[in-house]
C-alpha cells in the first residue's frame, strides 16, 4: 500500500470526525483494523454499490484471504468471528444464493405484515410499563424501550425463552465491541456456541412454530439444505442483525428528533411520515458503522485506487452517509425532508440487500409513532453532546439514552 494506513479507533469515539477523515483521504483508502490487520476503507455512496455488486469482492476468508488461509490471521484476532462463521454473513457466489433462497422466506412482505399486531402490542405493553415512571424522573429509553422490543420481536421469531434472548444479546453485544482483548472475544465466542447449541438442542427435542424449528427442519431434512454449522451459524446471524442494529436505529432516531426540534414538528404537523424519519436516520446515523468484512479475488480498480487480490475490504456507510457527492453539501445534517434520504446503503444492496429489511421497518416505525404519540413532551435530560457512544467502530449508537418523558410536576 502506497499511503500511511489510516489506524482506526476501536472505541468508536470520534466516528463521524473519522469518517470525514477518510472521505477527505480518498474514496478508497488503507487502513489498520484491532490487531493490526490492514484492510482498504471504501468511503463513497457510489463505490460501496459497486463493490457490493462485483461478483470480484468475496466475503469467504476461507477461499479468499491468504491471511486467514495461511493462518497469519487466525481465531486469536479479536474480529475473528465476523470472518470464521459459515452464513450469509460470510458466503460467497452461489453458497450465498444458497443459504439466502433458504432463508428468505423467513422475511417475506406478508410474514412482517402478519408481525405488525404482535410488534405494535409489544410497544405498547413498554409505553404502559414506562408511564408508571414519575414526572420528572430520568429514563435510559435506550435500555427501557430500544432495546426491549427489537429483542422480544426477534426472540419471539425465534422461540427463544426466559433468560436465553439477554444472555444471547449479552454475548452479541461482545462481538460487536471492537474494544474487546482477543482473550475475551475468544471467550464470547465459547459461550456463544454454547449458547446457540444448546438451542438447537431443546427445538430438536421440542419443535415449535418458530423460525429457530423450521431451519432445524431445513437441516435435518432437506439433503440440499444447511449443514450443522451453518443452521448454528445462521441463528448467530439472525440474532445479531435482528435487534442489534434495530436498538441502534431507535437509539439515534430518537436521539436525532429530541436535537432537531423543527423535524419533529413536521412530522407531528403530518409535513413528514415515519418511513422518512428512519430513512434519513439509516443515511445521516448509519447504525452500523462500518462492514466488515471482504475480499479482492483478484486485482480491482477502484476509481484509479488498485485493491490487490486477496486483501481486505470495508465499507464505511458512516462516510457513505454523509457523502456529499450523493447527498448535498448539508449531507451531514439530520433532514427526513431530504430528497436523497432513502438512497443509503444500511441495508444493503444487490444481491446483498437485507432480507431483514421490512421487519426492522416496521418495529422502528410503529415504535417511534407509539413513543411519541405517549409522551409528546418527552426530551433529553442530558445535554446531547454528554451522550456516550459504544465502544465500536462496527456498531453506532449510544450506551445510554436518558429522557424525561414528562416535565417535573
Amino acid at each position: 500500500m502506497s499511503t500511511s494506513p489510516l489506524v482506526l479507533d476501536p472505541s468508536g469515539q470520534d466516528l463521524y470526525e473519522e469518517a470525514a477523515r477518510l472521505r477527505q483521504l480518498g474514496a478508497v483508502v488503507p487502513v489498520v483494523l484491532p490487531g493490526g490487520v490492514t484492510a482498504w476503507s471504501v468511503n463513497r455512496h457510489d463505490l460501496i454499490k459497486r463493490v457490493l455488486t462485483d461478483p470480484r469482492v468475496s466475503k469467504d476468508a476461507y477461499r479468499h484471504w491468504p491471511d486467514w488461509i495461511n493462518g497469519q490471521v487466525n481465531e486469536t484476532w479479536p474480529l475473528a468471528m465476523w470472518v470464521s462463521v459459515r452464513s450469509m454473513l460470510t458466503a460467497y457466489g452461489e453458497q450465498h444464493t444458497r443459504l439466502r433462497k433458504l432463508i428468505a422466506g423467513a422475511f417475506t412482505a406478508r410474514r412482517v405484515a402478519e408481525l405488525r399486531p404482535r410488534i405494535t402490542e409489544i410497544a405498547d405493553e413498554l409505553l404502559t410499563r414506562l408511564e408508571d415512571v414519575p414526572a420528572g424522573h430520568v429514563v435510559d429509553v435506550r435500555k427501557e424501550f430500544a432495546y426491549e422490543l427489537p429483542i422480544r420481536v426477534i426472540s419471539e421469531l425465534l422461540g427463544l425463552e426466559g433468560r436465553e434472548s439477554h444472555d444471547f444479546h449479552r454475548v452479541v453485544r461482545v462481538l460487536f465491541t471492537t474494544t474487546t482483548d482477543p482473550a475475551s472475544a475468544q471467550k464470547n465466542q465459547a459461550e456463544l456456541y454454547s449458547l446457540l447449541s444448546a438451542l438447537v438442542r431443546r427445538k430438536r427435542a421440542e419443535p415449535a412454530v418458530d423460525l429457530t424449528s423450521a431451519l432445524i427442519t431445513i437441516r435435518d431434512e432437506d439433503g440440499d439444505g444447511l449443514t450443522e454449522k451453518e443452521l448454528v451459524d445462521t441463528l448467530h446471524l439472525i440474532l445479531g442483525a435482528g435487534h442489534e442494529t434495530t436498538v441502534n436505529l431507535l437509539d439515534h432516531a430518537i436521539c436525532a428528533l429530541l436535537t432537531h426540534p423543527g423535524q419533529l414538528r413536521l412530522v407531528r404537523e403530518g409535513a413528514v411520515g415515519w418511513e422518512a424519519v428512519v430513512d434519513e436516520t439509516l443515511r445521516c446515523q448509519a447504525p452500523v458503522a462500518t462492514v466488515p468484512i471482504r475480499f479482492a479475488v483478484e486485482d480491482i480498480d477502484l476509481d484509479g485506487t488498485v485493491i490487490p487480490a486477496g486483501e481486505p475490504i470495508v465499507l464505511s456507510l458512516v462516510a457513505a452517509g454523509r457523502d456529499t457527492g450523493t447527498h448535498g453539501p448539508d449531507a451531514s445534517t439530520f433532514d427526513a425532508t431530504r430528497p436523497t434520504r432513502r438512497d443509503h446503503l444500511a441495508f444493503g444492496h444487490g444481491v446483498h440487500h437485507c432480507l431483514g429489511r421490512p421487519l426492522a421497518m416496521s418495529e422502528a416505525t410503529i415504535a417511534l409513532a407509539a413513543l411519541f404519540e405517549r409522551f409528546p413532551h418527552m426530551r433529553l435530560a442530558v445535554p446531547a453532546d454528554e451522550l456516550i457512544r459504544l465502544e465500536s467502530f462496527i456498531s453506532s449508537g449510544h450506551t445510554r439514552l436518558p429522557v424525561l418523558l414528562t416535565p417535573a410536576p
